[in-house]
């Protein structure tokens, strides 16, 4: 049965199959960034929203990952503020001088892969900062995971003053979780920014999500924390 407690102990909120391979966790984690980046190259303005999960349904459905231990979270405009749970605004189009974020958990043999990324379409200068700010923001963190052995709940505080030193606010309703082989919710469940140990390696997602302070869009990044 999956610990849901917020608190669990690190054997506990880390523990695997007896087939868990970290080289597996890699190359799944390989293979769902460069569908993110080739569906990238292929959604363009005047898309919706539905027209641009089923562009990276096809994506994922040419690459070889056909189940998905989560749906596809695609969100244009005004709906990159939402949260995983959170409904887009219906018939939302990506505009001309736009910004949207690809999320994506696919699973592939039996290993689970979670990445997300954020992508402009114009010349906006602070939506294409903030793009760049999300994949910063996580690189920062991540640096001081590695450097400072830093726990979970640490990780995120830290992820607050990187955010705010930039000029945006951070959605601490993203607080990164645990991945492993499929299914990972038959060992744990728990969130990253719960855990008052230092995360191990190829384990843990880290999710880092923007928001503009006075205009209604924002930027998301997320990946796996690896040693390197």
């Amino acid at each position: 049965m999956a610990e849901t407690s917020a608190r669990l102990d690190q054997a506990q909120a880390e523990a695997c199959g007896p087939g868990f391979d970290k080289l597996m966790m890699v190359e799944t984690r390989r293979r769902t960034f460069e569908a993110i980046r080739r569906t990238g190259t292929l959604i363009h303005p005047g898309m919706t929203e539905d027209e641009g999960i089923a562009l990276t349904r096809q994506v994922l459905r040419e690459d070889g990952l056909l189940r998905g231990w989560h749906g596809i979270n695609l969100r244009f405009g005004v709906n990159t503020i939402c949260t995983f749970r959170e409904k887009s605004v219906p018939g939302t189009v990506l505009g001309e001088d736009d910004i949207y974020f690809i999320d994506i958990g696919p699973v592939w043999r039996d290993w689970e892969g979670d990445g997300g990324d954020t992508f402009t379409t114009g010349t906006d200068p602070e939506m294409n900062r903030i793009a760049r700010d999300a994949r910063e923001v996580f690189d920062a963190v991540a640096a001081r995971w590695r450097s400072d052995r830093l726990t979970g709940e640490a990780l995120y505080r830290v992820a607050v003053t990187e955010a705010e030193a930039r000029g945006w606010q951070l959605n601490l309703d993203m607080t990164g979780h645990r991945i492993s082989e499929f299914p990972h919710k038959a060992h744990c469940d728990g969130a990253l920014i719960e855990q008052n140990f230092v995360p191990s390696p190829d384990l843990w997602i880290l999710e880092i999500q923007l928001r503009h302070p006075t205009r209604p869009f924002g930027a998301f990044y997320e990946d796996l924390l690896t040693d390197t």
